[in-house]
């Protein structure tokens, strides 16, 4: 296993802080990269952090990431909801791969958010933690490193 952790952001993720700041607050996806940075390089790990509003690069992203990472951190966004090509990708995964959502998805008014496909795959599922969610996947994924699993 190697010390690289891929954060791979979907849809819309590139106007965080910009969009719907209420639900997703003001930090944007430069802000959350760099935490991601700062608490992977203290543990002597690096960060590939990627964002797409296209499905076939988030696809191609994860076969190419299936091997050799200490992890995957990955928010499908709206790819959670009918994205299957995704979900297969993540099957084939030889890491763990935890999901991130910034709101909390089980409290949002539309109950189709609550309903990520992704879920089923994914080593853990962390949500409503806001972006701190993110920081909180790459310290499990490397706690998870340590410990070889």
């Amino acid at each position: 296993m190697g010390r690289t952790i891929l954060v791979l952001n979907g849809p819309n993720l590139n106007l965080l802080g910009e969009r719907e700041p209420a639900i997703y607050g003001h930090e944007t996806l430069a802000d959350v990269e760099a935490a991601c940075r700062a608490v992977a390089e203290a543990e002597g790990y690096a960060i590939d952090f990627r964002q797409t509003n296209a499905e076939h690069e988030m696809v191609e992203w994860l076969q190419a990431g299936r091997k050799g990472m200490a992890g995957i951190v990955i928010n499908p966004a709206a790819f959670s909801y009918a994205a299957y090509p995704v979900l297969d990708a993540i099957k084939l995964a030889d890491c763990p791969v935890i999901e991130v959502h910034i709101s909390n998805v089980h409290r949002r008014e539309e109950a189709w958010r609550s309903k990520s496909i992704m879920t089923q795959v994914c080593t853990g599922m962390i949500t409503g933690l806001g972006v701190q969610g993110y920081e909180l996947a790459v310290r499990h994924v490397i706690w998870l490193r340590e410990r070889g699993k």
